[in-house]
């Protein structure tokens, strides 16, 4: 049975719940102390190093758990998410949810870098984005929880799955549920997951349905929401191909702090993406809108689950590479 420790610690005076919780060692293959002995030190590299990415921009807390969602989400967390194109393997990077989406390629390659210096040969791409996106959390006010590792990085990738199994931003919410569920993820942990958009950014394309459709239906013609409206038009053009790559923040009241403020924007129906509105506004919403309700009233809630959704999703393994994988020493290429 999973059991909860809870305590606060504090970091840059914001009060910060951390979670520990018991992974069953006879299910996974993953184990909270596998670099015990062989690097021992790769926590601690990690998290100096995010610690330094996150300061020269915060927007790169968002990229690197990005980074994570869309690697697990495809052939399991094994950093097939990473591979760049070749002659004889077709990537991920450049299938439709992905190539307008994710960065931070480089910031993997840093770190890897320098983990490989320390330890050869020893930490898999995959455990570093997992623990990198755990420390990327913390770093912009979000809760701690302990990062079971042990995986192995992928020799493969899947084009066809990275267009499949990836929600967007326009999705129904009867498809995104089935998606998560494909995954083994239970509707509260989507719902909690999506929380990470409140330090993320979008690009035009992504939310130009939304606010030139049932935006105004949604935030009940507020007058304040209306000025928001306004705001989101200029950024984000009603022609297609017409600013497309414009940006905002997907929430707008903390930007780029980790907190439940993205809950209390769907609450006002003030959500950017179709896919996060709809969780409280839709017809089939009547789960999704009352956990949506639970965490705009209480962070902590919101703080555990997610942390508990995100070791969930982190031990959503690949098959093949358990039997088959390998430690890459770039995590562009597989080892030749």
């Amino acid at each position: 049975m999973m059991r909860l420790l809870f305590v606060f610690f504090m970091v840059h005076t914001i009060f910060i719940p951390c979670f520990s919780f018991d992974t069953p060692g006879k299910d996974l293959p993953l184990t909270l102390d596998y670099y015990k002995s062989t690097c021992p030190t790769v926590f601690d590299v990690i998290k100096k190093e995010m610690e330094c990415i996150v300061k020269e921009d915060p927007r790169n807390a968002a990229i690197i758990i990005r980074l994570h969602f869309h690697d697990c989400f495809v052939q399991g967390c094994d950093g097939s998410v990473l591979l760049d194109e070749t002659e004889t393997l077709q990537g991920e990077k450049k299938a439709s949810p992905n190539i307008n989406s994710l960065k931070g390629y480089k910031i993997v390659d840093r770190i890897k870098n320098i983990i490989e210096s320390e330890c050869p040969g020893v930490v898999s791409c995959a455990d570093l984005l997992t623990i990198g996106a755990r420390d990327a959390t913390i770093l912009v006010g979000g809760p701690y929880w302990d990062v079971p590792v042990g995986r192995e990085d992928s020799k493969t990738a899947s084009y066809e799955l990275a267009t499949t199994n990836l929600p967007t931003p326009e999705e129904g919410l009867i498809s995104i549920i089935a998606k998560f569920y494909s995954q083994g993820l239970s509707v509260e942990d989507m719902v909690a997951l999506i929380g990470a958009h409140t330090i993320g950014k979008a690009q035009c394309r992504n939310f130009r349905s939304r606010i030139y459709g049932d935006f105004q239906v949604t935030s009940a013609l507020n007058p304040v929401s209306e000025t928001y409206l306004a705001s989101l038009r200029e950024i984000c053009p009603a022609s297609s191909g017409e600013g497309d790559s414009n940006v905002t923040a997907i929430d707008n009241v903390t930007p780029n702090l980790f907190d439940n403020s993205i809950y209390h924007t769907l609450l006002r129906g003030e959500g950017l993406l179709n896919s996060d509105q709809e969780m409280y506004t839709s017809l089939f919403g009547i789960q999704t809108r009352r956990i949506v309700s639970k965490y705009a009233e209480d962070p902590v809630a919101f703080f555990e689950q997610f942390s508990k959704s995100m070791v969930k999703m982190g031990n959503i393994l690949n098959s093949e590479s358990l039997a088959d994988g390998e430690v890459r020493r770039n995590c562009r290429f597989v080892n030749t």
